[in-house]
């Protein structure tokens, strides 16, 4: 076996928990929508990563062009889906017991939500820039100013308690992601 399908057998694992977590999570919903009401706003959210993480998968294809891999690159890269994971299991958690439902728990914990969500973006740049120069520069401007918006709006929504610009934030995050892997893809 190649030093890539070890990678992405690690990668597929931790993706896998992810998407786990998160489709666990809205069958919950489904299936107790009285224990715990569901929050569109939140919904939405859990949406966006569910893309995420597909567009994530696709994008760490290109992973397979190194050739010469480093403990440091293969470490990046499972910290980077961790924090993915990481954001999955903060929107769905164990347990709402000290909430009213789930849009009191999102806003109670949406400090923590955008700001990992927010590193992630940090952390797509570092991974881009592992994958070579070519790679870099074949999807041009949008992609920095892409990740930078990003971040910059993942650290506004967690200083903003405002239910409107939080339903706005996550339909621009809906529409700009599809619109970005078509272009793209």
């Amino acid at each position: 076996m190649d030093i890539f399908s070890h990678i992405k057998s690690a990668i597929g694992i931790i993706l896998g928990l992810s998407v786990t977590h998160l489709l666990r999570g809205a069958a919950k919903q489904i299936q107790h929508p009285g224990r715990s009401k569901p929050y569109w706003i939140h919904s939405l959210w859990s949406f966006y990563l569910f893309i995420l993480l597909l567009h994530f998968w696709w994008w760490e294809y290109n992973l397979h062009d190194i050739k010469h891999w480093v403990f440091a690159e293969y470490l990046f890269v499972i910290i980077y889906i961790v924090v993915y994971y990481s954001v999955c299991a903060l929107l769905y958690p164990d347990d709402l017991k000290d909430y009213k439902d789930y849009e009191d728990y999102f806003y109670s914990r949406r400090k923590w939500i955008f700001g990992i969500l927010g590193f992630s973006y940090l952390l797509d740049i570092i991974d881009t820039l592992i994958k070579g120069e070519a790679y870099v520069h074949h999807y041009g401007i949008e992609y920095p100013i892409r990740n930078v918006s990003h971040f910059v709006l993942c650290m506004v929504a967690m200083r903003v308690n405002n239910r409107l610009f939080h339903a706005i934030l996550v339909m621009i995050f809906i529409v700009y992601e599809f619109s970005y892997i078509l272009r793209l893809f």
